[in-house]
């Protein structure tokens, strides 16, 4: 699936709307909708039919104006990514000061993210590698830079250490959305998919050679694949990598 990248609009442009400057200009006849209230309509396609999916005329339609005059809007797609992005981040909160130490920060971070992208799987559609740089990405970037700063380590080391955090964040959104759109897409949920493949395979593995991926199988097949499993699993994999940055801190430390 290819990312759709913001990259094509202009990025001055874009940044003078993301910091507020957003509103059509005022000759002319008065506008019916504001430029927040398009974003909204965008986001909310999105949210049905994935970012791909997404056109100016679809918007258009939502909010009720024409194709042409959703321009005096947002100027472009890329434009309305940007917007986009933006404001679904504003939807994600912050740790307060109740919550204590890099890696409780660095948790509390990480499941927001989780649960923003469960709400918005079109997410994992944006190309990232240039993110656009609003006043709701800035503040998570803050907060990010606030709890990494505490560890201790050089300024190279903090930027390669929340990179591994955000890798991680990433790959395991993708993979649960995966086992979703398997699941719609072929009517078999993984229990009843590996119910049907797994007779067939144990005939021709030797048990000798394959004891452990039987066993591995035994608790798979009593594993039951949900919404609080995924978030279990994620979880899981959260702890393991926080324990490999407090390793490598404690290294450093000595």
């Amino acid at each position: 699936m290819n990312a759709d990248s913001p990259d094509g609009g202009d990025p001055q442009r874009s940044l003078e709307r993301l910091w507020g400057r957003q509103e059509p200009g005022r000759r002319g006849p008065k506008q019916r909708r504001s430029t927040a209230e398009v974003v909204d309509a965008a986001i909310a396609l999105a949210d049905a039919e994935g970012v791909q999916a997404l056109s100016m005329r679809k918007v258009a339609e939502a909010v009720g104006v024409s194709p042409m005059s959703l321009y005096t809007y947002v100027p472009s797609k890329a434009e309305l990514l940007d917007l986009m992005f933006d404001r679904v981040l504003g939807d994600t909160a912050d740790p307060d000061d109740s919550v204590i130490g890099w890696r409780d920060k660095l948790a509390f971070m990480a499941r927001e993210r989780w649960a923003l992208c469960e709400r918005h799987p079109w997410l994992l559609d944006l190309a990232m590698h240039r993110p656009p740089l609003g006043p709701n990405m800035m503040r998570k970037a803050l907060a990010m830079l606030t709890a990494v700063a505490a560890m201790g380590l050089t300024p190279q080391e903090t930027g390669l250490a929340a990179d591994v955090l955000q890798d991680y964040i990433t790959g395991a959104l993708r993979t649960a959305r995966e086992a979703r759109e398997a699941e719609q897409l072929s009517g078999l949920s993984d229990e009843q998919w590996f119910s049907i493949v797994w007779p067939v395979l144990e005939k021709h593995l030797d048990p000798q050679h394959f004891e452990t991926v039987s066993r591995m199988s035994e608790g798979r097949r009593e594993r039951t694949r949900s919404s609080d499993e995924r978030t279990a699993r994620f979880e899981f994999g959260l702890q393991r990598v926080l324990d490999g940055l407090e390793v490598f801190i404690n290294r450093r430390a000595t």
